[in-house]
C-alpha cells in the first residue's frame, strides 16, 4: 500500500522558515518523481513544485521561486521542502503527491497534508 505521510508543518511569522518532510513508503521512491501541492482556505489546488526521480532536476511555481527548495532523499524515501521568506498568502495545507494523472493537480496518490500558518 503506497503510503505519503506529511510533517513539518505549523505556525510561523512572516519571514520564518519551516520544513516540510514527506516520508513515502509501499512504493519504489527511487523511481517516481514528486511533487509538492497546497491548498489555501477556500481556495482551490495549487502545485508549488517538482522534483525528479533522481533530484537533478526542479520545478517552482512563480510564486514561491526563490524562497522554496524542493530536495530528496531516496535512500530513506523523503521528500522535503524547505520554505523560507514566508508570507501570509503561503498559508495553506500542503500535500506531497506521486504518481501525476492529468494537470499538475492530478496524481495518483497523496498525503495526508501537514498545515502551515504564517502570522502578518
Amino acid at each position: 500500500e503506497v503510503q505519503l505521510v506529511e510533517s513539518g508543518g505549523g505556525l510561523v511569522q512572516s519571514g520564518g522558515s519551516l520544513r516540510l518532510s514527506c516520508a513515502a513508503s509501499g512504493f519504489t521512491f527511487s523511481n517516481h518523481a514528486m511533487s509538492w501541492v497546497r491548498q489555501a482556505p477556500g481556495k482551490g489546488l495549487e502545485w508549488v513544485s517538482f522534483i525528479n526521480s533522481g533530484g537533478g532536476s526542479t520545478i517552482y511555481a512563480d510564486s514561491v521561486k526563490g524562497r522554496f527548495t524542493i530536495s530528496r532523499d531516496n535512500a530513506k524515501s523523503t521528500l522535503y521542502l524547505q520554505m523560507n521568506s514566508l508570507k501570509p498568502e503561503d498559508t495553506a495545507v500542503y500535500y506531497c503527491a506521486a504518481g501525476r494523472i492529468g494537470s499538475t493537480t492530478e496524481y495518483r496518490y497523496w498525503g495526508q497534508g501537514t498545515q502551515v500558518t504564517v502570522s502578518s
